[in-house]
């Protein structure tokens, strides 16, 4: 007899959103999406359509993307206590989203149904079938979220039960049990998920976890209800979400891929080599610092310290650890003598299809970026800057260009409106131009002046622009003398790509990032030097040529 897999389905868009802190822009959720999508995530859910228009504008979006493995879910609630299910505008958002899974909460716990929705206990039963027969009725998958339901269960079980025969009826056959609170210990929820599958029994139910993390079990009650036989789990990439967060879907995708016989959908957890990369890549997106000490993804997750951790570790690595750290795409590190590095720098060049062997030294190239890390340059979430390293650690490797020097002014006088400029001086194949460009603040008009200037050599950086610019304070405690991060998003309308740059002035970690952003297009779309025809040139750098 085969065994179900398990469907993980990931709400980060929606759920992580919650979380004090997380702001995602569109290009961001459009990004960590498509980032999920390659990663091998079977479902992945964009938000909540009828809520706000950047949600509506992320589905429109959605429809013109080709998703390779993932489901798209759109997520919203039953129907209005005063709308029937036809004419309620939400549900309608939701099927106007054209996603091929629907997923709709709806309430467990009369206390929710009496004091917050103001309805009748019935007529709650009501909204949720109604509302679940009509996305079934228009073909999209259906997936019922039961919130609150173990805090529903424990203040009145029949009731509870009711909320998922009346969803079953309207058709859901993926039923959701939400601890939405988070404060359900571990004995008291397999308990009640026994006695829900019991009073409910249908070999064509799926039985999904929906878990929050205010109890510290998140995780742990995730894998428990798996155990129990549930199959669908909801969880958000480094546990994001609303007061303390939600499950962490890289810890429930390790502990299930690593710890248990169980297959995943689609099959194999993902690309798990790379799943350190995938966590880290959506906190660089989101602007929040990764944790150092989350499990199997963080930077002290496989580290030990010297003594007699370090001397064991040094002879037997796993003496000291539960899994092989290089199976989630980690390393293992003593924290005195620093040792390894050399299999991660090249695993992360696998990954982006970059070969180190006879061509670069992975223990030189390893060195190379503890130190710069040490500086405050962060290659997760940044892969552009990274493979510049690489390529520029190559015997044949010749800059395209070299920014010679640079100067921004920002002004402001007597009340009038702010005025930014940058002058610029490039050199291209021992050829110096000088030129300038105004913007509406000093990185913009910086990147104006180099786009500018190079123009005239590299017509493939016509269609290169910026669309994102974030800036992290590395060391907080430095007040305006801290040292920042910048990480700089560009696109030619084919593809996106990220860089990076550090330093103690905001501007000089702007360059380096937008060099390394434009280098990085140079490269890629084989920008051979081709000069435009002389009277170009001259328009293009306003006529100013220094050899």
């Amino acid at each position: 007899m085969s065994v179900k897999p398990v469907a993980l389905y990931d709400t980060t868009l929606r759920d992580g959103t919650q979380g004090e802190n997380i702001t995602l822009s569109l290009a961001d959720k459009l990004r960590i999406a498509r980032m999920l999508d390659e990663y091998g995530m079977p479902y992945v859910e964009g938000g909540w359509p009828g809520s706000n228009p950047k949600d509506a504008e992320f589905f429109k979006a959605a429809r013109t993307v080709e998703w390779r493995t993932a489901k798209l879910a759109a997520f919203g609630s039953t129907r209005h206590r005063q709308q029937t299910a036809e004419s309620d505008p939400n549900l309608a958002e939701l099927l106007r989203a054209e996603t091929p899974v629907v997923t709709i909460f709806g309430k467990s716990w009369l206390l929710h149904v009496i004091e917050v929705l103001g309805a009748a206990p019935a007529e709650n039963l009501e909204m949720i079938s109604d509302s679940v027969r009509l996305i079934v009725d228009h073909g999209r998958e259906l997936v019922y979220d039961a919130e609150h339901y173990f805090d529903g269960y424990v203040a009145d079980p029949a009731y509870a039960i009711s909320t998922l025969r009346a969803a079953f009826d309207g058709g859901a056959r993926a039923l959701v049990l939400c601890d939405t609170n988070g404060g359900t210990l571990t004995g008291d929820l397999l308990r009640i998920i026994e006695e829900t599958r019991t009073a409910v029994a249908d070999p064509s139910i799926t039985w999904g976890i929906h878990t929050h993390n205010d109890a510290e079990l998140a995780v742990a009650n995730s894998l428990a209800a798996v155990g129990a036989g549930i199959r669908h789990v909801q969880a958000t990439i480094n546990g994001y979400g609303e007061r303390c967060g939600n499950a962490n879907m890289v810890s429930v995708l390790a502990g299930l891929a690593l710890k248990t016989d169980l297959p995943l959908l689609p099959g194999g957890g993902g690309q798990l080599a790379a799943l350190t990369e995938l966590s880290r890549s959506v906190a660089e997106i989101a602007n929040v610092a990764p944790n150092d000490y989350q499990p199997y993804v963080g930077r002290s997750a496989f580290a030990h310290k010297g003594g007699v951790h370090g001397a064991a570790v040094a002879k037997v690595e796993r003496s000291y650890q539960h899994v092989d750290p290089t199976a989630v795409g980690n390393e293992g590190r003593l924290v005195v003598s620093e040792l390894g590095g050399r299999a991660n720098t090249r695993l992360r060049a696998q990954q982006l299809g970059l070969e180190l062997e006879g061509v670069v030294d992975p223990a030189t190239l390893s060195a190379l970026i503890k130190q710069l890390e040490s500086e405050g340059l962060s290659f997760e979430g940044a892969e552009a800057s990274f493979e510049l390293l690489i390529r520029r650690h190559q015997a044949d490797y010749r800059p395209p260009f070299r920014i010679v020097d640079y100067t921004c002014l920002v002004e402001q006088r007597s009340g009038a409106e702010l005025r930014a400029e940058a002058t610029v001086k490039i050199e291209v194949d021992g050829e110096v131009l000088h030129t300038a460009a105004d913007g509406n603040g000093p990185v913009n008009a910086l990147d104006a002046a180099l786009r500018k200037a190079l123009g005239a050599f590299y017509p493939v950086l016509d269609t290169v622009h910026l669309y994102d610019y974030k800036v992290r304070i590395l060391d907080s405690g430095a007040a305006t003398a801290a040292r920042t991060r910048v990480t700089i998003e560009s696109t030619d309308g084919a593809a996106e790509w990220s860089t990076m740059g550090s330093d103690t002035n905001i501007i000089a970690a702007s360059a380096i990032a937008l060099g390394d952003s434009l280098e990085y297009a140079i490269w890629k779309r084989g920008g051979e030097l081709r000069r435009r025809d002389e009277r170009q040139f001259t328009t293009l750098i306003g006529g100013e040529v220094a050899s």
